[in-house]
């Protein structure tokens, strides 16, 4: 299982990985905390286009991978807090899904990584995990 805060997150972190044990035959399932509503430089698409189009996104990247599953807890994009709610459903998809091996990020701010590495909603779905 891989737990991110956003879609696209785990193509920039681990999905050759994820691709790997795909092929291998384990099966895989992504946690995304947010509804990828934000972070558009197009000012005519609303939250909700942005939404759904990053959804569909990460639903086809998923079947390129091989993922069993993809979930959408669907916390607000950039206002996303490590709360008892996030850690609540982060667990309910872990007993529902049973995972051997949980991927996540890494919930410390590191001020000297690239780009996003301190991103508030990053550090939360790290620490939620």
């Amino acid at each position: 299982m891989v737990v991110v805060a956003h879609a696209d997150d785990a193509e920039y972190g681990c999905s050759g990985t994820v691709a790997k044990l795909c092929a291998e035959g384990w099966e895989m399932v992504y946690v995304m905390c947010t509804d990828g509503s934000k972070g558009s430089s197009d000012r005519e698409v609303t939250e909700e286009e942005l939404a759904a189009t990053r959804r569909e996104e990460q639903i086809n990247a998923g079947k390129v991978l091989g993922l069993k599953d993809v979930v959408f807890l669907d916390y607000p994009d950039s206002y996303l807090q490590p709360t008892l709610d996030l850690r609540k459903d982060i667990a309910r998809e872990i007993r529902r899904y049973q995972p051997d091996v949980v991927i996540c990020q890494y919930p410390m701010r590191n001020l000297d990584g690239g780009f996003g590495v301190g991103h508030p909603d990053h550090l939360a779905a790290g620490e939620a995990r």
